[in-house]
């Protein structure tokens, strides 16, 4: 009679794999049917059928104990990871189900600290949240868009230039941020003592960053009609495009402020009030409560000391979109 062969995937269920882990850990048929409550033939009927199945011997037979082939020790290896894994999901899933978001994907302007960023992620995953957490780097009006469109579920550092109302979206202050114009030593610029004008500006290149909004105009600050401007990816980088006299710009203070203690950047004063701008975050409001996740961050962002460090901690790293 010709040997009916089951499905492989109807076959490695999770009880077949726990029985191969103890017929290895037992190292032999006899052992291992003990454990299991099972008489010898019965275990040994079931791993056939598992044989057959997958076409393929398990297990060497020709001596009393239990000896896994190759093939049934990549099966015994890949079996245990897919228990593991299993084991992880029915935890995640039974933990998700008492308030925890699967996953928490946060749109991080770059004017913001990575350093607190990855404090306050590392404070959050040591709590072993069932949710995973992602974050994406931001600037200027991608970083209110990407809560906008969903791809974000709570927005850091949002300036009012970009800020977008909508009911079904609150928003929270962080506070202000203080811009200064700057240029390195060598720039023509830099010599000049009187505040300087913008028509003067207007006569060099200017460094921006560039907008991270994937459609549109997006947002830019600062570039005068036909000015020659240079586009850099992070704010680190025009700040070390700066530095290098590649072209002028303003810039957060607080970031600038290691260049200019150095020497490779010098301020001066412009012809024009103090160039100021309030960041925020902002997170969207439904009918009911946040997930738990978000629930930690907004807990976090209300607290003086962290928002304070959020603006100030900045270690000159960052991503896209134009502050200039």
């Amino acid at each position: 009679m010709q040997k009916i062969h089951k499905n492989p995937l109807e076959s490695l269920t999770p009880e077949t794999l726990h029985m191969l882990q103890i017929i290895a850990e037992s190292g032999s048929f006899a052992a291992a049917a003990r454990k299991l409550g099972l008489v010898p033939s019965a275990l040994t009927y079931r791993v056939r059928q598992l044989e057959d199945a997958l076409d393929v011997l398990l297990f060497d037979r020709s001596s009393r104990q239990a000896r896994a082939t190759a093939a049934g020790v990549e099966l015994l290896r890949e079996g245990l990871r897919l228990l593991e894994d299993m084991d992880a999901l029915a935890s995640r899933i039974k933990r998700i189900a008492t308030g925890w978001e699967a996953q928490l994907t946060i749109a991080v302007d770059t004017i913001i600290s990575p350093a607190v960023i990855m404090d306050l992620s590392q404070a959050f995953l040591a709590t072993q949240p069932p949710t995973r957490l992602r974050l994406r780097n931001e600037a200027l009006s991608g970083t209110m868009l990407a809560l906008g469109s969903g791809l974000a579920d709570l927005a850091i550092g949002i300036p009012d230039e970009a800020r977008i109302p909508g009911k079904d979206l609150h928003y929270q202050p962080l506070g202000q941020v203080r811009f200064i114009f700057a240029v390195a030593p060598q720039h023509p610029l830099a010599a000049l003592k009187a505040p300087i004008t913008q028509s003067q500006i207007a006569l060099h290149r200017i460094i921006s960053v560039a907008d991270s909004v994937q459609r549109g105009t997006g947002v830019t600050i600062g570039v005068s009609p036909g000015q020659d401007v240079m586009t850099v990816a992070t704010m680190s980088a025009k700040l070390d495009a700066q530095a290098r006299g590649l072209g002028c710009g303003f810039v957060p203070e607080h970031m600038a402020r290691p260049y200019i203690d150095s020497g490779r950047l010098v301020a001066r004063p412009v012809a024009q009030p103090d160039r100021k701008t309030n960041l925020g975050s902002a997170w969207r409001q439904t009918d009911t409560a946040p997930g738990r996740a978000l629930q930690w961050w907004l807990h976090q962002l209300s607290q003086p000391a962290t928002r304070q460090a959020l603006l100030n901690g900045h270690q000159t790293e960052g991503a896209s979109k134009s502050h200039s």
